[in-house]
């Protein structure tokens, strides 16, 4: 058989089912090297083609890109981090081509050793030291990470709770939100000094595919340095600047890869201060409509402005005002009377809380069980969506 197409598209578009399979995978396992930067060789996507085709098999395919470097006798220009790319895009593209999952710490650890064998003398280890990473898309700041003695039993616990976890009964909303979180928060663990995103991808993806999702792949493979930029927008906040946690960005990527919606994923309205033209992030699925408020837009006109934008905003006045209060908090009803300087309960819940819930802009933290005395109220991808332009517009 001789190479039929020109690009791993062509397998996708018009293989058998099983170059498909192979060609989803191999472009999956190299646009993640995106979130770091680096690129794969020639040889690598020739290599990846004989074992879509089927000549070799995915051992075969990683030995001789092992051999391959093993036995060059020329350096190339960034050929150190060539190589990585290509040794790491063969790991995983074995990893995800097989069923099996350990939903666990050690699982989790284990992935990192498997996507880096060969390439970095730490993989499987988990980090002994505190890290910080200049920001591209925070002005050069940076996330706080946890610190490293707390990291095995931060893992332990964001996993536990997600094992605990009922999808039953819940919004399509309230499935990406929670998703996003526990995403978040895995990754901000950052448990591993290098390869954390790439790792957390993985984990993700075979995660998905384990409990029911159908995963396109697609999204990591073309929007990896968007997926790795949200994650590091969810987990930052400055008091200083001005600035929240913004889960929105990453809750738009989930929307795509799970609702099949559109959001234009462009590293650049992820910026903590972008230009007028990125401070809009558009929904360009065909059934919805984008909310497109200027920024020049009065405060006192909003209400007129968003009356025209039906599925994500409102013209109820007290629903806007709530999601101004929530924000990316998560507040009681006592706390939330005290913000907005309101007395009569009844009242409250009757005009401002129930018709946000009822309109899916606010959910309950405890939704099974609304009378939990610790119950605390936060807002929907909906919601979440609505609060982000409105921040825009003041």
């Amino acid at each position: 058989m001789t190479d039929k197409y020109l690009n791993f598209d062509e397998y996708i578009r018009q293989g058998e089912p099983d170059e498909k399979k192979k060609a989803s995978i191999w472009q999956t396992a190299i646009g993640l090297q995106a979130v770091d930067g680096l690129k794969t060789s020639d040889y690598l996507k020739e290599t990846a083609r004989k074992h879509i085709e089927g000549k070799i098999n995915i051992d075969e395919a990683r030995d001789l890109i092992k051999t391959y470097y093993q036995s060059k006798t020329r350096r190339e220009p960034d050929e150190e981090n060539m190589q990585e790319a290509d040794k790491v895009s063969a790991n995983i593209t074995k990893i995800l081509s097989s069923e099996t999952f350990d939903f666990s710490e050690k699982g989790y650890v284990a992935l990192h050793r498997r996507i880096f064998e060969g390439v970095f003398k730490h993989a499987g280890k988990v980090r002994d030291y505190d890290i910080t990473k200049k920001e591209w898309v925070l002005d050069g700041d940076t996330v706080n990470y946890l610190n490293w003695e707390d990291l095995h039993r931060a893992i332990e616990f964001d996993l536990e709770q997600e094992r605990q976890y009922s999808y039953k009964r819940i919004s399509q909303d309230e499935m990406i939100t929670h998703i996003t979180k526990f995403v978040s928060g895995l990754w901000q663990i950052h448990a591993f000094g290098e390869g954390n995103t790439r790792t957390t991808a993985v984990f993700i993806i075979l995660y998905l595919r384990h409990i029911g999702f159908k995963v396109n792949n697609d999204m990591f493979a073309q929007h990896s340095w968007y997926f790795r930029n949200a994650l590091v927008r969810a987990n930052y906040k400055s008091a200083v600047k001005g600035i929240d946690y913004s889960p929105v960005y990453l809750e738009r990527f989930f929307r795509n890869l799970l609702l099949g919606e559109q959001w234009d994923l462009r590293n650049r309205y992820l910026h903590i201060h972008p230009t007028k033209e990125w401070r809009e992030q558009p929904n360009l699925t065909p059934t919805s409509t984008p909310l497109t408020t200027p920024t020049t837009t009065p405060a006192s006109s909003l209400l007129i402005n968003l009356k025209s934008t039906s599925k994500i905003c409102t013209s109820n006045k007290n629903i806007i005002e709530l999601v101004r209060v929530i924000g990316n908090d998560e507040l009681s009803i006592k706390q939330l009377m005290d913000f907005k300087k309101l007395k009569e309960r009844k009242n409250f819940v009757e005009y401002h809380l129930e018709p946000a819930l009822k309109d899916k802009f606010v959910r309950r933290k405890y939704p099974d069980r609304p009378n939990h005395p610790r119950q605390k109220y936060m807002l929907t991808t909906k919601g979440l969506t609505l609060y982000h332009e409105l921040t825009i517009v003041q």
